[in-house]
């Protein structure tokens, strides 16, 4: 899918494909999975409204409207449109080429676009996640939706071992900074399966699943060179954010060369590594409740949310939430960008964890990707990395492997 960015985009206009476009019939079967049409009612804030909307600008002089601009920049991209659409809308690539083509008529918000900037610096991500780890410890930044709790002051050291042919753990920008505990617990579960892994590190850096998605391509492609470029040649390359998995699988379409066709072929989800090579533990007598908050990118771009409760099925009950994967408001710099729409997208998802919960308890909740975690965790209740929880309890097994010994 292409669009007409030759010369000035203002004057040429922008082409979406045609058939792309056309196969959507207006059944309306998208609007209950749209996080922003829920919140809102709004047809302009729907799959819907947004492909009538460039329908009607696609082979015009490309001169938006505020409203017309608005529809576009309010939407997640959580793609739960597309799992929903009878008729194969890609309706992800139709936004992203629409969010290419605003960058040359509108601005990103400042804090999108100093956040974007520190992302792919390590030395000045380094020094930001130093400040906000201090402003944590004094009582600040308590309680944000887009800053983790507990963000370490200075960048952990993982002891892997390493070997030509083990799998490398992609571990990104922020989470290495911000969120190092995730690693760590992939880690220790792959180590229970006695898998050496090494880790990419803060060389190899940022995915620019962000940068795309704010339609910043040149960064993103770039990035996402200097990415293959950096990893081993061979050998599985292992990813616990969804977002990032998702960037990383899509590499090959993105660049379209066969060097990135195949890096994105050996790309996996943790989870759904572990589901398709080992055999699992047997399963323990279950005593808790988990719910499950898929991350879209998971269910709705990976396909592999299904590996998440294959892995946890093996220690505690699953509890799915009413919803039907719904997305969480997070969307990547959505809920910073659009902070307002991704309360009101967020408090739809507090509402289902109360409802999935017993009267008298409320569950712990699972999400495989930081991005939710960080912007549920306002909502009172304890949110997880699957892999965290996975690897308390094969802590358990084996302590009690240990004390069987004596």
């Amino acid at each position: 899918m292409n669009v007409n960015m030759d010369t000035d985009t203002r004057k040429e206009g922008f082409i979406l494909e045609p058939e792309a476009l056309n196969a959507c019939v207006s059944c309306g079967l998208c609007l209950p999975h749209c996080p922003t049409y829920r919140v809102t009612g709004d047809e302009r804030m729907s799959p819907r409204g947004r492909i009538s909307l460039m329908r009607s600008i696609g082979t015009t002089e490309f001169n938006p409207t505020e409203e017309w601009i608005n529809s576009m920049d309010t939407c997640v991209q959580c793609r739960g449109c597309e799992t929903a659409c009878p008729s194969v809308v890609p309706f992800g690539e139709l936004m992203s080429d629409t969010k290419r083509a605003l960058t040359n008529v509108r601005k990103l918000p400042l804090r999108v676009r100093a956040g974007l900037l520190i992302l792919n610096k390590p030395r000045l991500l380094a020094i930001v996640t130093f400040l906000i780890g201090v402003l944590q410890k004094i009582g600040f930044l308590r309680n944000s939706s887009y800053i983790p709790k507990g963000i370490p002051l200075f960048r952990r050291k993982f002891n892997t071992t390493h070997f030509s042919s083990d799998p490398v753990l992609f571990t990104g920008c922020v989470m290495e900074s911000w969120t190092p505990w995730v690693h760590e617990a992939a880690l220790k579960t792959l180590s229970f399966f006695h898998v050496n892994v090494a880790i990419s590190g803060k060389k190899v850096g940022c995915c620019g699943a962000l940068h795309e998605h704010s339609g910043l391509s040149s960064a993103s492609l770039a990035m996402a060179e200097n990415v293959i470029d950096l990893m081993p040649s061979s050998g599985p390359v292992l990813v616990n954010s969804a977002g990032c998995g998702a960037m990383l699988k899509d590499y090959g379409k993105l660049l379209g060369t066969e060097k990135a066709k195949e890096f994105s072929d050996r790309v996996f989800d943790v989870h759904e590594w572990i589901a398709m090579n080992f055999e699992l533990p047997e399963k323990i007598e279950k005593k808790e409740r988990i719910m499950i908050q898929d991350p879209c990118h998971l269910r709705h771009v990976q396909n592999s949310h299904q590996h998440v409760r294959k892995l946890l099925n093996n220690f505690v009950e699953v509890v799915e939430l009413p919803d039907e994967g719904l997305c969480c408001g997070a969307g990547g710099a959505f809920s910073v960008s659009q902070k307002n729409l991704a309360t009101e997208i967020r408090k739809l998802k507090g509402m289902a964890f109360t409802e999935a919960s017993s009267e008298d308890q409320k569950y712990r909740v699972v999400s495989a990707n930081p991005g939710c975690v960080t912007h549920l965790q306002v909502e009172g209740f304890e949110i997880k990395h699957p892999l965290e929880v996975v690897a308390e309890y094969l802590n358990q097994i084996n302590k009690a492997d240990e004390m069987s010994k004596f």
